[in-house]
C-alpha cells in the first residue's frame, strides 16, 4: 500500500502584525537609546518568547507603574492603559513611551467619544485582558463589558435609544458579531462602532485558517497561551472542521502522537509571534515527513506603523534610526509560491 503524502498548509498572513512590530521594536530601541534597563508595563506582547528575549536584553518586565523607579524610562505595552497608569507615571517622573497599538487607541477614542454624548458602551472582550482594562479605564462610569453571548442576558443600560459596542480588538470575528445580535434582540437601537473594532491582522489570520480548516487534520498555532487571538485560531480551525488542534509556544511543545494518522497539517501563528517560532515547527515537521508546505494566502498586509513620537525624537536627536522592520512572515510565504 502507498504511503500516505504528507504536507504543510502554511497559512498568511500569519505572525507579527504592524502593531506588535511597533511595540518590540520600541522596547529594542529604548534599550539601544538609553541603556538598560528600561522598564516594560505588563508583557509588550502576548508572547513567551518575545518577553525573554527582551528580558535577556535588559528590559524588566512589571505588573505596575509603582515597580518602576522614580525617574526611571518605562514603555506602555501594545495592549494600551488607562489614563489613570498615565497619572501614575506622571506622579513618579517616569520618561514614558507608549506603545499602544493604534488600533487600540483607535477604540480607547471612540470610547472617550461616546461617553461625552452620554451612552452607554457595551465593551464585548474578556474580564482582566489587558487592553480591555485599559479601554474600560477611559470611561468607567459609561462601560460595561460583555463577556461573549451567554453574558449579555446580564446587561443592563439607562436608555436603550442611546447605546453602542466596542470591542476588544483581538476576538473571534464570528462570536462578536453572535453577541452582537443577541445584544441588537435586546437593543434594537444599538449602534454600532463608526469602523470595525476587531483589527484587519486578527480578521486576516481567523480567515486563512477558516479557508485551510477543512482539509487539516490537525492545526498547529504557534503562540503564546495568554495570547488571545492565539487561542481564537485554534477555536476557529476546530469550528471549521479541523479535526484536532493545538497551541505551543516552540516546536519541542509538540507531541510526536499528535502526527499519528495525520496526511495534512495546517500551520499558522498568533499576531505577537516571530517568524522564527513557525520555521522551527516546519522543521520539525519536515523531519517527520512533511516536507511539502504549500501556502494559502487569504489576504496581503502591507500596514506598518511608525514608532511613537517620544522615542522617534530622542532617536532623530541621538543620530539614530527610527526605522521600522517587518518581520516577513508574508513575504516568506510569497517566496514558496
Amino acid at each position: 500500500m502507498a504511503e500516505t503524502t504528507k504536507r504543510v498548509l502554511l497559512a498568511a498572513p500569519r505572525g507579527y502584525c504592524a502593531g506588535v512590530d511597533r511595540a518590540v521594536v520600541t522596547v529594542e530601541k529604548a534599550l539601544d537609546l538609553y541603556g538598560a534597563p528600561v522598564y516594560v508595563r505588563k508583557e509588550i506582547v502576548h508572547n513567551k518568547h518575545v518577553v525573554t528575549t527582551l528580558q535577556q536584553r535588559g528590559a524588566i518586565f512589571v505588573d505596575e507603574t509603582d515597580e518602576v523607579p522614580e525617574g526611571a524610562t518605562v514603555v506602555f505595552s501594545a495592549h494600551g492603559v488607562a489614563p489613570v497608569v498615565h497619572e501614575e507615571a506622571r506622579a513618579l517622573s517616569l520618561r514614558t513611551i507608549d506603545a499602544t497599538c493604534p488600533l487600540v487607541t483607535k477604540v480607547h477614542r471612540e470610547a472617550v467619544r461616546f461617553a461625552d454624548s452620554d451612552f452607554d458602551i457595551l465593551l464585548i472582550g474578556h474580564e482582566g485582558h489587558e487592553e480591555v482594562v485599559g479601554t474600560a479605564g477611559e470611561a468607567p462610569e459609561h462601560i460595561q463589558l460583555v463577556d461573549g453571548p451567554d453574558d449579555v442576558d446580564n446587561v443592563i443600560v439607562r436608555d436603550p435609544e442611546k447605546v453602542v459596542w466596542l470591542s476588544q480588538t483581538t476576538l473571534s470575528v464570528d462570536e462578536t458579531m453572535e453577541t452582537v445580535r443577541r445584544l441588537r434582540e435586546r437593543f434594537p437601537k444599538l449602534q454600532d462602532p463608526p469602523s470595525d473594532d476587531i483589527c484587519y491582522a486578527t480578521q486576516n489570520r481567523q480567515l486563512a485558517v477558516k479557508q485551510m480548516a477543512a482539509d487539516c487534520d490537525l492545526m498547529i498555532v504557534v503562540g503564546s497561551r495568554n495570547s488571545s487571538n492565539s487561542v481564537r485560531l485554534v477555536e476557529v480551525a476546530l469550528e471549521h472542521g479541523t479535526r484536532a488542534g493545538h497551541l505551543v509556544d516552540y516546536a519541542d511543545e509538540i507531541d510526536e502522537s499528535w502526527l499519528g494518522g495525520v496526511s495534512t497539517v495546517g500551520v499558522t501563528s498568533g499576531a505577537s509571534v516571530p517568524e522564527i517560532l513557525v520555521r522551527g515547527v516546519l522543521d520539525y515537521l519536515a523531519a517527520r515527513g512533511f516536507e511539502d508546505v504549500r501556502p494559502v494566502v487569504a489576504a496581503e498586509e502591507s500596514l506598518m506603523f511608525a514608532l511613537p513620537n517620544e522615542i522617534r525624537r530622542d532617536l532623530k536627536a541621538a543620530g539614530m534610526s527610527d526605522k521600522m522592520r517587518h518581520d516577513g512572515s508574508f513575504a516568506e510565504t510569497s517566496a514558496l509560491r
